[in-house]
C-alpha cells in the first residue's frame, strides 16, 4: 500500500485475491500483429473468470485506488484538459487507457491551426502530455488533430487547472480564438492552364492535368476547366486573362516554371498583372513554385514535381488558400525549416 501527500491510497493486490474489487485504470492487451487495445476498462468489477485473462497479459497484481483531496484520476484529468482546449468544429472521444482524442466534427476537410507555444507550455508542466499535429496540417472528417494524456495514474488537480489557465490566457490575447482551431476548406472552382509546346501540339500526353485534379479533388475542390497554351508569353497572358474573366476562385498554371530560356510562365504571370508574393520556395521538392494574386484571385505557377512527387510545396500552400488564408512572404520563408521531403 502507498499514499501521496494528498491522501490518495494505492493498494497492490495479488490478482487471485482481486475478485470483487474494481480496477483503478484501464488494462491493455497487446497481441503482436493482431490487436492492441483495452482489455478491461477502469472500474471493471473483477470476477473469477477474469483471472486467467489478467495473467495472460502479465498482471499478477492489480491496483485499487482511493483518491485523496485535490487529485484526479488519469481519465478525468485527460478529459478536463481536452475540454479546456478543444473548439468549434471538434469533438472529444471518451477516455481510453488514460487518453482523450480531439477530433474533427466537420463533414469537410479542414486546416488545423495550432499554437506551438501553448503546446510547449502545457507539456512543460510535467506529468501531463498534449500531442498535436503540426499547424497547417489538413484534417479529414473525423480525423484527429490532438490528444491529451496524463502520465501517472493520477495527478494534482491544480496542474490540470493550470492547463485551462494557459488556454484561457491565449483566448484573451487572441480575441477569443482557442489554441486549437479548425478552418474548413472551401470548395474552390479552379481554372487550370497547362503550357508547353510539346503538350499543346499533342506530341506528348498531358500528365499535369490528372495530377492536379487528383490533389484538388482530395480536398473537396474541382478543376472546372483546363486550357492549353504553347511556350508563347503573349498567348499565356491571354489565357490567364480568359480564366480570370470566368471568375474562377483560383488559377493554376502548369509547365514552364524553370530557368530554361523556353520557359515563359513566370514572366507571363507577372505580365498578366499578378502581384507575385514569391517565385521560389525554400522547400524541396517544389522550390520553383510561384504564388501570387491577380485582382485578388490566388494564382500559382506549379513546377514539374507536382506531377510525380507525393508531397510538394503545392500540397503545403493549397490547403491554406482553400481555408481562406492569404499567403505572405513570411509564410514562404518559413517553409524551409522542415521543408526537405523525399530528396
Amino acid at each position: 500500500m502507498s499514499a501521496t501527500n494528498n491522501g490518495t491510497v494505492l493498494r497492490e493486490v495479488p490478482v487471485q485475491d482481486a475478485i470483487g474489487l474494481r480496477l483503478a485504470h484501464d488494462l491493455t492487451q497487446i497481441l503482436p500483429g493482431q490487436f492492441k487495445g483495452r482489455l478491461f476498462k477502469k472500474g471493471h468489477l473483477i470476477t473469477e473468470a477474469d483471472i486467467p485473462r489478467l495473467l495472460d497479459i502479465g498482471k499478477e497484481h492489480i491496483y485499487t485506488m482511493e483518491l485523496g483531496a485535490g487529485e484526479l484520476h488519469e481519465d478525468d484529468a485527460a478529459s478536463r484538459m481536452a475540454e479546456s482546449l478543444f473548439g468549434e468544429g471538434m469533438r472529444l472521444t471518451e477516455p481510453h487507457e488514460g487518453k482523450v482524442a480531439i477530433k474533427s466534427d466537420l463533414n469537410v476537410p479542414a486546416l488545423a491551426v495550432i499554437d506551438e507555444a501553448v503546446v510547449h507550455a502545457i507539456n512543460n508542466l510535467g506529468e501531463i502530455a498534449l500531442a498535436t499535429l503540426r499547424s497547417h496540417t489538413v484534417v479529414m472528417p473525423d480525423g484527429q488533430l490532438a490528444a491529451t494524456r496524463v502520465i501517472p495514474l493520477f495527478v494534482a488537480e491544480e496542474k490540470v487547472d493550470h492547463v485551462r489557465a494557459i488556454a484561457d490566457q491565449y483566448r484573451q490575447s487572441s480575441g477569443g480564438c482557442g489554441p486549437l482551431r479548425l478552418l474548413p476548406l472551401r470548395a474552390f472552382r479552379i481554372g487550370l492552364l497547362s503550357t508547353g509546346g510539346e503538350v499543346f501540339s499533342g506530341r506528348i500526353a498531358d500528365k499535369f492535368g490528372p495530377a492536379v485534379r487528383r490533389i484538388v479533388e482530395s480536398l473537396g475542390s474541382e478543376v472546372v476547366e483546363q486550357r492549353f497554351a504553347p511556350d508563347d508569353r503573349h498567348i499565356i497572358v491571354k489565357e490567364i486573362h480568359y480564366l480570370l474573366n470566368q471568375q474562377y476562385d483560383m488559377i493554376l498554371v502548369t509547365g514552364g516554371m524553370s530557368v530554361d530560356p523556353d520557359d515563359r510562365t513566370p514572366a507571363a504571370i507577372q505580365e498578366a498583372g499578378a502581384e507575385v508574393v514569391s517565385y521560389g520556395t525554400p522547400m524541396l521538392p517544389g522550390s520553383m513554385l510561384l504564388v501570387g494574386y491577380l485582382n485578388g484571385v490566388p494564382i500559382m505557377g506549379l513546377p514539374g514535381c507536382v506531377m510525380h512527387d507525393p508531397y510538394t510545396s503545392f500540397n503545403v500552400l493549397l490547403p491554406r488558400v482553400l481555408a481562406g488564408e492569404v499567403i505572405t512572404r513570411e509564410d514562404i520563408v518559413r517553409m524551409g525549416y522542415g521543408g526537405l521531403h523525399n530528396c
